[in-house]
């Protein structure tokens, strides 16, 4: 065993130890309930101002509970920092106010959770502090937190022991209060709007609802396969059919694919559904609402991402995909946008690979599009931007131009070279939407992975009647990263997924 690992028995031997004193006392350090009376931070805000010679007069009492996050220590008295949910607070205790109490005190440390009740006073340094009158303990750690939490190379550790990371970066419980308070700012703009929240199912008999890798599961009873989620799509929209007219879901969906600083395969989408938008009002509703947003959250529209300062006050940019690949490509003329080996000759360019080669080639003239989009102007986007008229080829879903049938009534917001947002006015034609069904049947029978099956309950509903309507998707975690400043969609997730440790 390496040092290190002696060490850390030893210090849980000795923290097994001072447990077992505290029963001696007659304390458990497992205990059951306590019910502090005040949090740090009303104590703090209620006596900012206050000078020490009006605490002295007043001595206001205090009951508080937390876990101890530092402490310094000069033989009969010492001063501790508590942390509750609300932020930290000084305590200050002594052998002579705690007398036989005190004994309770040296037997714990950082990282025990106690409760102490006491008199507010001013330090010598100025600070707010309870000395200490009463010290019970709560909690015994029988593991110490990490001295040096910020020095740790390995920045998996913090997302595999989030616990750890919330006690050790107060920065970090910020982040997911943020994130929390965003979904809150959503759900009460589309509230005040007449959204309606529902539930759809989780597990899905089809692949449906976007062009993605589901995960697979089975369902013993009914000896049925079942399909982990990709989008909540199909449900939602047979909602409107149903008659909730504008409905919205803030839930999980699953992708069978790779993990990045911008993907998990478990991650939260909104997708909210209007009848009688098209996909230009929920343009406008998002700016609006994502405006709103990084005001409450940012205190200002104009905020940093990295490297970048991000606009987001109204005005946003809206183009459509063939104009922004020109904008990139130079050389692409507007009659080469509708040339598809054109763009097959462009986009050979940067594929040398047999096997990508191959893919090129069987591309049709939407997804030559498309890739072309993906390789040479996505990444540029740092402004909110909305990209419009996406080929109908690759929008298996969205409703024709009533101008030009080959595109579709479609747009996707992106954000920081990052697609936030996807959108159109939906295909509520029965009869063209099975058709795109079966092309997608088809593209699986090419050997293309990420198809939809064929839903033949959802024509159906269709065949009842959809009114015109539109629906939006928005990546929560994405858009959380961006309002938080977040460099990986691991900092936004409580628990990301991560490849086990070998053992």
């Amino acid at each position: 065993m390496s040092d290190e690992g002696v060490k850390e028995q030893e210090i849980y031997a000795q923290r097994l130890e001072k447990a077992r004193k505290w029963r001696e006392l007659g304390f458990h350090p497992y205990g059951s309930g306590y019910r502090p009376l005040h949090l740090a931070s009303d104590i703090l805000a209620r006596h900012e101002k206050d000078a020490p010679e009006a605490l002295e007069k007043s001595a206001p009492v205090y009951s508080v509970a937390g876990r101890m996050v530092a402490l310094r220590s000069f033989g009969k008295a010492a001063f501790i920092k508590l942390r509750d949910r609300t932020g930290d607070i000084q305590v200050h205790v002594k052998k002579d106010t705690l007398l036989d109490a005190f004994e309770l005190f040296k037997l714990s440390d950082l990282g025990d959770f106690v409760g102490v009740v006491g008199t507010l006073f001013r330090s010598k340094t100025g600070e707010l502090t309870i000395s200490a009158t009463r010290f019970t303990p709560l909690t015994k750690a029988l593991r110490p937190l990490p001295e040096k939490w910020h020095g740790l190379a390995d920045t998996e550790a913090r997302y595999r022991q989030r616990y750890l990371d919330l006690v050790a970066n107060p920065g970090v419980k910020e982040v997911f209060l943020k994130r929390t308070r965003l979904v809150k700012l959503i759900r009460d703009f589309l509230d005040d709007r007449g959204f309606v929240e529902v539930e759809t199912p989780m597990m899905h008999p089809l692949v449906s609802g976007a062009a993605a890798r589901p995960f697979t599961t089975h369902h013993n009873a009914l000896d049925i396969d079942l399909y982990m989620r990709i989008a909540p799509e199909l449900y939602l929209k047979r909602l409107v059919v149903g008659g909730i007219e504008r409905v919205y879901e803030i839930n999980r969906n699953f992708r069978n694919e790779g993990i990045s600083t911008r993907h998990n395969p478990e991650f939260t989408m909104l997708e909210f559904y209007q009848a009688y938008a098209t996909y230009e009002d929920l343009m406008d509703l998002t700016e609006e609402m994502l405006s709103e947003a990084a005001s409450a959250l940012a205190g200002a529209t104009r905020l940093k991402y990295g490297d970048h300062e991000l606009d987001f006050g109204k005005g946003w940019k809206r183009i459509p995909m063939s104009e922004a690949i020109r904008e990139a490509v130079p050389g692409l003329s507007d009659k080469d946008m509708s040339d598809p080996d054109r763009l097959r000759h462009e986009l050979l360019r940067t594929r040398h690979a047999d096997a990508e080669v191959a893919a090129v080639q069987q591309m049709t003239h939407g997804e030559l599009v498309g890739a072309l989009f993906e390789e040479h102007v996505e990444h540029r986007l740092t402004h909110p931007t909305f990209i419009t008229r996406f080929p109908t080829a690759v929008s298996p879903l969205a409703r024709r131009n009533d101008e030009s049938p080959e595109m579709a009534d479609r747009f996707e917001l992106f954000v920081a070279g990052r697609e936030i947002a996807n959108a159109f006015s939906e295909l509520n034609d029965p009869l063209d939407q099975k058709e795109r069904f079966l092309a997608q049947v088809e593209a699986k029978r090419r050997g293309q992975e990420e198809t939809m099956d064929y839903d033949e309950d959802y024509i159906r509903a269709l065949e009842h009647g959809m009114p015109p309507t539109a629906g939006e998707g928005i990546g929560i975690d994405r858009l959380a990263m961006l309002l938080t400043d977040s460099p990986s969609i691991r900092d936004v997730i409580l628990f990301p997924l991560l490849k086990p440790l070998p053992r």
